[in-house]
Formats: structure tokens, sequence, C-alpha cells
């Protein structure tokens, strides 16, 4: 599987996912388009997108063996 694939397959998923809590939890969706609007009183909301970025990418890498 190469690395644009694998990418793409985490979008895919996380989509799928946001997509399913939307539906089942619909407070949520007017949560998501509240925070949209009011984002500069909800900067929190962007740290923790970050944050899952970060989990999904970039915790996920295997560290470079010291040289």
């Amino acid at each position: 599987m190469t690395p644009r694939v694998r990418a793409g397959l985490q979008l895919l998923v996380l989509l799928i996912v946001g997509g399913l809590l939307m539906i089942i939890f619909p407070s949520t969706l007017r949560f998501v388009e509240g925070a949209a609007r009011e984002i500069r009183y909800l900067w929190w909301l962007i740290l923790l997108v970050a944050l899952a970025v970060w989990l999904i990418w970039g915790a996920s890498r295997k560290p470079k063996p010291p040289q």
C-alpha cells in the first residue's frame, strides 16, 4: 500500500465516521455549524482538530533511528 493510498483511505474513514456521527447525533451537527460561525470564540476547536490531525498522521510515523 502506497502512502498516497493510505492517506486517501484515512481521509475516507475520517469522513465516513464524521458523517455517521452527524447522522447519529444531530446536535453535533448544530454544534459544528455554530462553531463555524463563532470560531473566534471557539478557538480551542481549531486546537482539537490540529491534535486529531497530528494523532492520525504524525504520531503513527516511526521515529528515525539514531545515527
